[in-house]
């Protein structure tokens, strides 16, 4: 073995450690959210606060630059996609930006995190937003001093959005967005009544909605040996390892909607079950970036699990589980109703249509939150404004105003954006797929997905972080970042749905 080839596992066995750390910090992450009891909560921040910082440590020691030094021939003499030049590559881009901040910082931000999100439960619980606000006063705070290790820079919260964007800038998103906000708003003006979709509503037991839940996503890719579907709050998915998914979801008796949420962390799930496995234990093993992450969930959400050609071979499965509410109900209507198009106040519950609206004002806010513009104490009343004025409705309280996201509890700043462009990315790499597969609505008829999952694993998944966001694109899609397609795709559903809407804008 040459001597860089002998430091190079020397690299893999230093990344492999952090890795570990980062993935029990997971682990412990999942468990806080679906079966810690409540009163573990100041021990679980004070034990995940212990993990980060030794995680931080590990993952800046001076002795890991060195060897990223050491190795910069041995990237070169490899091709830029290689495994080890990307390992490399990656590694060197996480280590110049982790360093740059305390590992007592780090962890009193991930302290603060579990803190805050207790906070929120009991928030929601007792409908106060006061006994929240401290934690998110808290959260601006350490926010505000981590962007201070990163300058110089451009707009304060381009050292936010880096952290789920490599390398995107603000001014960036500000045009994807000034577009789509342009276009949806024009879009739903063309709304009339909206469709009835009281088929969705009465009763249905939770039990039942889970135990269909599972049956469609095992027709999808999800086995028993590396997958858990489990209760929380607020739906999402993780992963332990790639033979070791966990998604979440929450249902509730009254409604069968819940299942879209089993379906969007599915599409997480996926992507990093079908990460190459070599790339496991190395910073390779995730999403290239969370818009693409967001675009697999969309995806799944929406393009696959709203779909007609969907429902026509789950549909009567789905009577037979609830036949007091849909035996007869056609699944046209359960169909139309699925994709019933109406502002309301919650952005989990909405529709394809108003959704990006509901990102683009959380865009706004936790911009003017990190400049001060708008206070802890403003937020109640102008995330009302803002929902009134992009939506036009009120929420009702806080629950379904400020306190309906779990995002600003564990200070996820910049994460909001990479839903709306995920859904624009969903698109592109849709229409790609659908160029090279032809008819899949004649595949989802039958209940076979097969041919889009592993095409989405060829393209997409197996790749992890090897590329950057806009080169996987481009290799993956054809082309650059582009919400044409979107608000194209937008408005044909629409239009197939509700003849004569998008002609009345």
């Amino acid at each position: 073995m040459s001597s860089a080839g002998g430091r190079f596992d020397e690299l893999l066995e230093r990344l492999g450690a952090v890795s570990d750390l980062e993935r029990a910090l997971f682990l412990l992450g999942w468990d806080e959210e679906t079966k810690m009891p409540r009163g573990g909560a100041v021990a679980r921040a004070e034990q995940r606060a212990t993990l980060a910082r030794i995680a931080h440590e590990l993952g800046t020691a001076p002795e890991l630059g060195e060897l990223l030094e050491e190795l910069r021939g041995f990237e070169t003499e490899n091709a830029p996609e290689s495994f080890e030049a990307s390992v490399i590559r990656v590694t060197r881009r996480d280590y110049e930006k982790e360093r740059r901040i305390p590992s007592a910082l780090r962890a009193e931000m991930t302290r603060a995190a579990s803190l805050g999100y207790r906070g929120w439960l009991e928030a929601r619980e007792a409908r106060d937003y006061e006994l929240f606000r401290p934690h998110l006063e808290r959260r601006i705070e350490l926010t505000r001093q981590y962007v201070a290790c990163h300058e110089p820079y451009e707009d304060p919260y381009d050292v936010l959005l880096d952290d789920h964007e490599p390398n995107m800038r603000t001014v960036e998103v500000e045009a994807v967005f000034d577009r789509l906000r342009d276009g949806l708003v024009r879009l739903v003006a063309g709304f009339g009544e909206p469709v009835d979709d009281s088929c969705l509503y009465g009763d249905f037991p939770p039990e039942r909605q889970r135990a269909f839940a599972r049956e469609m996503l095992a027709r999808w890719g999800m086995d028993d040996d590396a997958w858990r579907l489990d209760d929380t709050v607020h739906p999402f998915a993780t992963s332990i390892a790639h033979t070791d998914i966990r998604l979440t979801t929450r249902l509730f008796p009254d409604n069968v909607t819940g299942i879209l949420s089993c379906l969007h962390e599915f599409g997480h799930g996926l992507y990093e079950r079908q990460v190459d496995p070599r790339y496991f234990r190395t910073p390779l093993a995730s999403g290239a970036s969370s818009a693409f992450h967001e675009s697999q969930s969309r995806l799944w959400e929406n393009v696959v699990g709203r779909a007609l050609s969907t429902w026509q071979f789950f549909y009567p499965r789905l009577q037979e589980m609830f036949p007091e509410r849909l035996a007869n109900v056609p699944v046209e209507e359960f169909h139309r109703a699925l994709n019933r198009v109406a502002p309301s106040t919650v952005r989990v519950e909405a529709d394809e249509v108003t959704y990006s609206l509901h990102v683009i004002l959380r865009f706004e806010l936790e911009r003017e939150m990190l400049a001060g513009a708008v206070t802890p104490a403003d937020l109640p009343e102008a995330f009302d404004a803002k929902v009134r004025d992009y939506l036009g409705v009120v929420p009702a309280d806080v629950v379904d105003g400020v306190l309906q996201d779990v995002h600003w509890s564990d200070s996820s700043f910049g994460y909001f954006p990479t839903y709306a462009l995920g859904n624009v990315i969903s698109i592109q790499l849709w229409d790609r797929l659908s160029q090279d597969l032809g008819d899949l609505d004649s595949e989802f008829e039958r209940g076979e997905f097969g041919s889009l999952r592993e095409w989405l694993g060829e393209n997409v998944h197996r790749w992890g972080r090897t590329f950057e966001p806009p080169e996987l694109l481009e290799r993956a899609a054809g082309g650059p970042l582009d919400p044409e397609p979107y608000l194209r795709y937008l408005e044909e559903k629409v239009e197939k749905l509700y003849p004569g809407a998008t002609g009345r804008r």
